[in-house]
C-alpha cells in the first residue's frame, strides 16, 4: 500500500472515531475496510456454531468481526445466506507438481483449499546431486516436464511464491528424501555419519520453515528405514517444535504393529505424531479400526498427542509398488524393471504376491485383481488400458494379475497409478467423528481440461473437501458444519503450530471461504474423474480474491507458510513489537 493511502486511511479511522463521539458506534462499524464480506453465517473455525455478522478485510489480514451495516469498501461481498469460514487445509497434499505447472491449482481452490501442505516422505529438497538429477530425469519422462532449478526445501517453497500460486503453502521435510540423499537407494541402515548428516539436513529444513519429518513407509527406499533412524531424525524435528507425521508401514494385515511403531517414536523422540489417511485396508482387517481408536485414545490420555487425517472415499490411490514387496524395488526405476524382466524372479513374486503376509502390506490381495484400477499410463501404447482393473488387463494380456502388473510396471517405465478399493463406509464415517482427525486429499491440484488428456484420476483430487461438507455433512449428518469447518481449519493450523491462520479472528491473515452448505457438491467419479467440485462461491487468500462467483480469477496470493521453527520468526516479532 501506499504512503498516501495509509495515510488516508489513518485519517478515515480517525474521523471515524470523531464520528463516533455523537452517534456512540464503534470506530470499527463505520470505518473503510478493502473489503466487507457480508451478511453471512460466520464460523470462526473453533466449532462454535456460526453466528450473523459481517467481516472486514484490510490488506492481507481480518481487521473486524460484526456489524458493518455503516462501513464502507472498496469492494463488498454479499454472502447473505452463505457459510463464511477460514480458508480449508489440505493435510496431505501432492501438489508439488501439479504447482509448479499451473500455480492456479484449480480442483483445489475451486472447493476452498488456501493451504497445501506437502511432504509425506518425499520433500521437494534437500536435494543432493544424485537425487537431483535422478528427479529431472523422472519428470523429463513425464507429459508436463520441468527444470529443477533449487536444491533446498526452503528454496523450493521461495521458488513457488515468486512463480506465483493460488493457494498458500508449506511442507513437511522427508526422512525418504534426506536418507536418499546419504543412503542412495539400498536397503541398508545408515552409518553413524551418514545418520548425522541426515539431521543436520532436517534441522536445516526446519529452520528455512519445514513443520516437521514424514514417513512415507510401505514404499522402497523408505521400508528399509528402521524404527531407531526415524526416532532420531523426528527427534530433531522436535528440538524446532516440529512433529512426525507418517504413511504407517503397514495398513493392513499388520495395522496394530504399525501403529505401536508410530507411538513409540512419538514417545521416544518426545514429539507429536499423526497418521497418514487413516485406515483399515482390505475386508479382513476392516474390524481393526476400533482397536486402532481404542489404541490412539489411550495414548493420548497417558500424555501423548497422536493425530491423523483421512480422505472421504472407500478407495486409495499409490502405484503399481504396493503390489509387490519391497525387496524387488531396490535401486532405482530401471533397477526394478530389470528385475522383473528375470524369469527366476518372476516365479518367485508370483508365489509372494499371493501368499499372505506380515512382511510387508500388500495391497493386491487386500483389494483384489477386481479392485485395483488402473486410471493412466505414461507410455501411449498401454492407454487403451486405462480405466481397466488390473483383471481385466490380465485377461487381456492372458497372463495372471500378479504377472499383468509386473509387465506393465516394466513397459510403462512408471510404479504405474493405481486405484485400489480398500476400505468401507462405516469406517469412513467412524473416521470422520474422531475429534482427532483432520482431512487431505493425498493428490494433485488440477487443470481438469488439461488432466483429462493425459488419462484418469482419483476423485479425492476434485473433491475431498466438497464431499466431506456436502455429502456427509448436509447429506449424511456424520458431523455438524461448525465442527466439519473446524477439522478443515483451526485444527489442522493449532496442530501444525502455523501462526495467524486457521481461525476467522481480527488480525489474522485474510484466507477465507464464502460457500453454500445447501449446495455445495462433488461432481468427479472414479469413471469419469475430470471435474470440478461446485457451490464455493469466493475464495481470499491472504485478503485477495482467488475465486470469484466459483470461477479462478488469476490472482497468486499464495506464501510459503513457515513451520515453528524458521529462523525469521524473531525478525518477524521484533518488527511486530516496533
Amino acid at each position: 500500500m501506499s504512503g498516501f493511502s495509509s495515510a488516508l486511511r489513518r485519517f478515515v479511522a480517525i474521523a471515524a472515531i470523531v464520528t463516533l463521539a455523537s452517534c456512540g458506534r464503534p470506530a470499527e462499524e463505520t470505518a473503510h475496510y478493502d473489503t466487507i464480506i457480508k451478511g453471512g453465517t460466520v464460523y470462526d473455525g473453533t466449532g462454535a456454531p456460526g453466528i450473523q455478522a459481517d467481516v472486514g478485510v484490510n490488506g492481507d489480514r481480518i481487521a473486524f468481526i460484526g456489524d458493518l451495516s455503516h462501513a464502507s469498501a472498496d469492494k463488498t461481498v454479499d454472502a447473505k445466506g452463505q457459510a463464511v469460514s477460514p480458508g480449508f487445509v489440505n493435510m496431505l497434499s501432492w501438489a508439488t507438481d501439479s504447482l509448479v505447472i499451473d500455480g492456479r491449482g484449480l480442483s483445489d481452490t475451486i472447493q476452498g483449499v488456501t493451504l497445501e501442505v506437502f511432504g509425506e516422505g518425499w520433500s521437494m529438497g534437500p536435494f543432493s546431486p544424485k537425487i537431483k538429477a535422478d528427479y529431472q530425469h523422472k519428470l523429463d519422462q513425464t507429459p508436463q516436464p520441468y527444470k529443477v532449478t533449487w536444491t533446498g526445501l526452503g528454496e523450493y517453497m521461495d521458488m513457488l511464491q515468486k512463480k506465483g500460486i493460488s493457494p498458500n503453502v508449506a511442507s513437511f521435510v522427508g526422512a525418504t528424501t534426506v536418507r536418499m540423499n546419504h543412503v542412495g537407494y539400498a536397503n541398508r541402515a545408515p552409518t553413524p555419519d551418514e545418520l548425522k548428516a541426515m539431521e543436520g539436513e532436517v534441522a536445516t529444513a526446519m529452520k528455512e520453515g519445514a513443520l516437521g519429518v514424514g514417513s512415507s513407509l510401505i514404499y522402497a527406499p523408505a521400508f528399509y528405514a528402521k524404527t531407531d533412524e526415524l526416532v532420531a531424525l523426528a527427534k530433531v524435528a522436535g528440538e524446532y517444535g516440529g512433529r512426525y507425521i507418517s504413511h504407517m508401514r503397514n495398513e493392513g494385515n499388520q495395522l496394530m504393529p504399525a501403529l505401536e511403531e508410530l507411538i513409540t517414536i512419538a514417545k521416544d523422540a518426545h514429539v507429536p505424531a499423526e497418521i497418514y489417511h487413516l485406515k483399515a485396508a482390505g475386508q479382513q482387517n476392516w474390524g481393526k479400526l476400533d482397536k486402532l481408536i481404542k489404541r490412539v485414545n489411550e495414548a493420548n490420555k497417558n500424555g501423548l498427542d497422536i493425530s491423523a487425517n483421512m480422505y472421504n472415499y472407500a478407495a486409495g490411490a499409490t502405484g503399481l509398488d504396493a503390489a509387490m514387496p519391497p525387496w524387488v524395488q531396490e535401486g532405482t526405476q530401471e533397477d526394478w524393471a530389470k528385475r522383473l524382466q528375470d524369469p527366476e524372479i518372476r516365479k518367485k513374486l508370483q508365489v509372494e504376491m499371493t501368499t499372505p503376509t506380515n512382511k510387508w502390506d500388500n495391497l493386491l490381495m487386500a483389494a483384489g485383481a477386481d479392485g485395483v484400477l488402473l486410471p493412466y499410463f505414461q507410455n501411449p501404447a498401454l492407454k487403451k488400458y486405462t480405466g481397466w482393473t488390473l483383471a481385466q488387463v490380465a485377461k487381456d494380456m492372458n497372463e495372471t494379475p500378479e504377472k499383468a502388473a509386473m509387465d506393465l510396471v516394466i513397459q510403462d517405465g512408471t510404479r504405474v497409478a493405481a486405484i485400489y478399493f480398500l476400505m468401507n463406509e462405516d469406517n469412513i464415517k467412524k473416521k470422520i467423528k474422531l475429534p482427532w482427525v483432520a482431512f487431505g486429499s493425498d493428490a494433485g491440484a488440477y487443470n481438469p481440461e488439461v488432466a483429462k488428456k493425459f488419462g484418469g484420476a482419483h476423485p479425492r483430487a476434485y473433491g475431498n473437501v466438497a464431499r466431506l461438507l456436502g455429502h456427509y455433512v448436509r447429506d449424511e449428518k456424520v458431523i455438524s458444519l461448525a465442527e466439519a469447518i473446524h477439522k478443515l481449519s483451526g485444527l489442522p493450523t493449532k496442530r501444525l503450530k502455523i501462526r495467524d491462520r486457521g481461525f476467522l479472528k481480527p488480525g489474522y491473515y485474510a484466507d477465507i471461504v464464502v460457500f453454500n452448505p445447501k449446495t455445495i457438491a462433488d461432481h468427479s467419479t472414479y469413471k469419469d474423474p475430470h471435474h470440478l467440485s461446485t457451490g464455493v462461491d469466493d475464495v481470499f487468500v491472504n485478503g485477495v480474491e482467488i475465486v470469484k462467483d466459483g470461477k479462478h480469477t488469476g490472482a497468486m496470493a499464495g506464501r510459503f507458510v513457515h513451520g515453528p521453527g524458521w529462523t525469521g520468526w524473531k525478525k518477524k516479532d521484533e518488527e511486530a513489537k516496533s
